[in-house]
């Protein structure tokens, strides 16, 4: 009985040993990107962004983003992915992205017009969570499958590419069920960041 419990534990060491190294070089085949925030007028704030991009095993692309970023007000700051990768200035980025099939990009509401006839956000494929910042410091760590790092419809790799913003408010999600309140997407922009495939 043991000699065969021993066999078992040897072929079991085996397959794994087999599987480590597929296992190890997972990560080899994931598409990255990243990206050097800045601010959009104070020089004192800086930051980066790691963006990893894995397949699920429905075959449900998934974009992680990692950021860190010094020099903000303590507290929450709005943080999306915008449809035009420039920063200079920070309003070149333009509105968040979303490529469609609504396309209404603002992030909240422009007009007067109530119900909002854009009422699209947090609906955007470019709306991420808040960033917390403490005693200077942030960090936020989020996944969404809204956005792909690979060619597609939804990738924010496109042709203009696209860059995070990072407002001077939280993003409250404009929760509201007829017009959106202005602002409730974080307001004015504090930090600006240009999204660039990353060098294998």
């Amino acid at each position: 009985m043991k000699q065969r419990q021993k066999r078992a534990l040897r072929s079991v060491a085996a397959a794994a040993l087999v599987c480590l190294p597929a296992l190890a070089g997972a990560d080899s085949h994931a598409l990255k990107a990243t990206a050097e925030i800045k601010g959009c007028t104070d020089p004192n704030i800086s930051g980066n962004a790691k963006l990893v991009e894995k397949t699920s095993a429905e075959g449900i692309k998934e974009v992680t983003v990692k950021m860190t970023v010094e020099g903000l007000s303590d507290g929450k700051h709005a943080v999306h992915i915008h449809e035009v990768g420039a920063c200079e200035p920070c309003g070149a980025a333009k509105g968040h992205h979303d490529p469609g099939p609504f396309g209404q990009s603002r992030p909240d509401s422009a007009g007067d017009d109530v119900p909002a006839a854009d009422i699209n956000h947090p609906y955007h494929m470019g709306d991420l969570i808040n960033i917390e910042v403490k005693n200077g410091k942030g960090e936020m760590m989020h996944t969404t499958n809204r956005v792909t790092l690979s060619p597609g419809r939804l990738s924010i790799l496109d042709e203009d590419g696209s860059a995070f913003i990072i407002h001077t408010n939280p993003d409250t999600y404009c929760d509201e069920e007829a017009d959106l309140k202005k602002g409730c997407a974080g307001g004015s922009r504090d930090a600006c960041g240009i999204i660039r495939a990353a060098v294998k």
